[in-house]
């Protein structure tokens, strides 16, 4: 806002001619050049970008499991009344979020791929295309590599470059929603950072564990050993024997009968300390992802510690811990871009979590008993939550468990009461 951190343009120009005539190699790759092609080194030895993360099951499963929910709740629009608040279906809030964002994306599409492009990349992008009165009509999400936020230096107002066909434009803060990952070593308060690129060495360690597994099983579960001669061999000979020994034994002929040349022992090689506590390693490694993503490990489909007893109970940390802080960058940037100043007194947006707090019928007809009998819920009302059709007389709020109804008299009894 006030300059700090940010390079004048003589700075950058002064950088750019001091590397102009810079030659390096990629095969031995400096954390500059990660970053030119979007990858971030870690200590694992092996680059984490949004990709190779995302092939991860561990972080794909944290990821999928707080974008689906974000995708999944209803995003209600809500005028304020006199006498509490009400629903307003009408206001183009609702409608993009809800309905269709776009002719070939639906709003619940929509939330649930930024909320992903946010946690893989740091941020999501959807552009606002508005009316020639300014209300949004459309909502198009960009891919995120596509966009990037500057700081206006004579308003302090951040804009959006986006690059698309080959050129430039840029497109000012207010016509494009962007939903931003939290960080709390972000220099302003615009841009997100990607907490699986902020925490790139527990990803990475995921990676090689994963690579690994796959390198020992391709060699049939079986770790390396080491080929003895009792003569001195030419290199020749040894690249020879050793392509031989790999044909015969490697990949799917792990089972198979190889033949040693010039008198030489194969000697086996046993696993390490290391090695037997492969399943250790790993499984803390998972730790570490619903860790950094602040999701239960059994969103990760890690039930070691999972009970009936704590089952509830994740779920609900998991809405207020997890998804709560999502819901909240949601209903912010929605309110900041989709309604109009004027209206913001009086208009507002909240998700309503109801379908994750869904129990098992037996506890929710306890729990619409008990709402029946203090008179907080009428008979259409549970219906509603039932997916049941409203009756004619069930918008009364009288206990069903005390109020008695008394039939009107017949004529006959009439009769008899006049005698």
């Amino acid at each position: 806002m006030f300059g700090f951190g940010r390079k004048t343009a003589s700075a950058v120009q002064e950088v750019a001619m001091a590397s102009a005539g810079e030659t390096r190699s990629l095969a031995e790759p400096t954390i500059f050049d990660f970053e030119i092609f979007g990858a971030s080194a870690s200590l694992a030895g092996v680059s984490v970008t949004p990709a190779t993360a995302a092939r991860v099951p561990a972080v794909a499963a944290g990821v999928r499991a707080l974008s689906e929910a974000v995708g999944i709740l209803p995003l209600h629009a809500f005028r304020r009344t006199e006498t509490g608040r009400e629903r307003d279906n009408t206001l183009p809030a609702f409608r993009l979020l809800n309905g269709d964002a776009n002719p070939w994306t639906r709003g619940a599409q929509l939330r649930e791929l930024l909320t992903s492009d946010a946690i893989y990349y740091g941020s999501g992008y959807a552009l606002i295309l508005r009316d020639s009165a300014g209300a949004p009509v459309e909502l198009h999400r960009i891919h995120p590599t596509a966009v990037s936020v500057e700081i206006d230096a004579r308003t302090s107002e951040p804009r959006y470059r986006l690059t698309e066909g080959g050129g430039q434009r840029y497109i000012p803060y207010a016509d494009i929603l962007h939903l931003r990952a939290p960080s709390s070593i972000s220099t302003d308060s615009v841009t997100g950072r990607s907490p699986l690129l902020e925490a790139k060495n527990a990803v990475g360690l995921l990676i090689t564990l994963q690579e690994h597994a796959c390198r020992l099983f391709a060699n049939g579960g079986r770790p390396s050993g080491i080929l003895s001669f009792p003569q001195k061999l030419g290199a020749e000979v040894a690249k020879r024997i050793k392509a031989s020994w790999q044909a015969a034994t490697g990949g799917g002929n792990t089972s198979s009968t190889a033949v040693i040349e010039e008198g030489g022992s194969f000697i086996p090689l046993s696993f390490t300390s290391v090695d037997a506590q492969f399943m250790e390693i790993w499984a803390l490694a998972i730790t570490e992802v619903a860790r950094l993503l602040r999701v239960p490990p059994v969103l990760l489909m890690d039930y070691s510690r999972q009970t009936w007893a704590n089952a509830e109970t994740g779920g609900q940390q998991f809405l207020t811990y997890s998804l709560a802080p999502w819901l909240a960058r949601w209903e912010a940037e929605v309110t900041l871009k989709l309604i109009a100043p004027e209206d913001r007194e009086n208009v507002f947006v909240e998700h309503l979590p109801d379908q994750l707090l869904r129990s098992d019928f037996a506890t929710r007809a306890t729990a619409y008993g008990q709402y029946r009998s203090m008179g907080v819920m009428t008979a259409n009302e549970v219906r509603s939550g039932l997916n049941l059709p409203p009756l004619a007389t069930g918008n009364e709020l009288s206990n069903p468990y005390t109020s008695t109804t008394k039939p009107e008299p017949t004529a006959l009894e009439e009769t008899k009461t006049d005698e």
